[in-house]
């Protein structure tokens, strides 16, 4: 049966949320996104991907928001570059990532404005030198879309590591009760991980 015969026997009304409800293809919620798309990190996210793989003892994190990934590493004994676009009590601010100029000898580990996502894993590769990683907390449909396909021939992630439980990411960095707290989440999340240099394929592991 149709859909939109399916619809009118039902006498559905719907709406731009209800529309993407059905069809699956909410980023987040069906609440507004998050100012300047910030939607931070679970701590217990980066706690799991310390365990999953090794990092150098520095560490940028490029798009930090209120630090959220930062504290974590910095617990965990790395030294950690903090930088955001925008001042969110953390780090530097005013920092456009994109338009950097140099060279990090050292790893990359954030969760990057989704809409920007493959702009700022391009930009890491080129940044870090030979050898060293990207990891990038992003939703598992980054692996779509023909651009990102050209990406990923080029620059193949060594490991996807898949949430095989839902991860909860904070609407404007609040977590917990309160207004703007998001309470439960469509979205599949996964640390994706580059090795500057790596070029053979990628490897899929579930994790939580």
């Amino acid at each position: 049966m149709e859909f939109l015969n399916w619809c009118k026997m039902k006498d559905w009304i719907g709406d731009k949320n209800s529309t993407y409800k059905t069809l699956g293809a909410s980023s987040h919620t069906d609440e507004e996104r998050a100012e300047n798309d910030y939607y931070a990190t679970p701590p217990k996210a980066v706690d799991m991907l310390l365990l999953l793989e090794g990092f150098s003892t520095n560490i940028w994190e490029v798009a930090c928001g209120g630090g959220h990934i930062s504290k974590v590493i910095v617990e965990a004994g790395h030294t950690v570059k903090s930088t955001d676009l925008y001042d969110r009590g953390f780090g530097e601010s005013e920092i456009d990532f994109l338009k950097v100029k140099g060279k990090w000898d050292g790893d990359i580990i954030s969760n990057p404005p989704y809409k920007y996502a493959q702009e700022f894993v391009e930009k890491s590769l080129q940044v870090i030198t030979q050898g060293h990683k990207v990891a990038m907390f992003l939703k598992i449909q980054f692996l779509e879309g023909k651009k990102r396909k050209k990406m990923f021939l080029k620059y193949p992630p060594k490991t996807v590591y898949v949430s095989s439980s839902r991860l909860l990411c904070a609407k404007n960095g609040k977590f917990g009760k309160g207004k703007g707290f998001i309470k439960s989440s469509a979205v599949a999340y996964c640390w994706f991980l580059w090795t500057k240099g790596y070029t053979g394929n990628t490897i899929i592991k579930w994790f939580n």
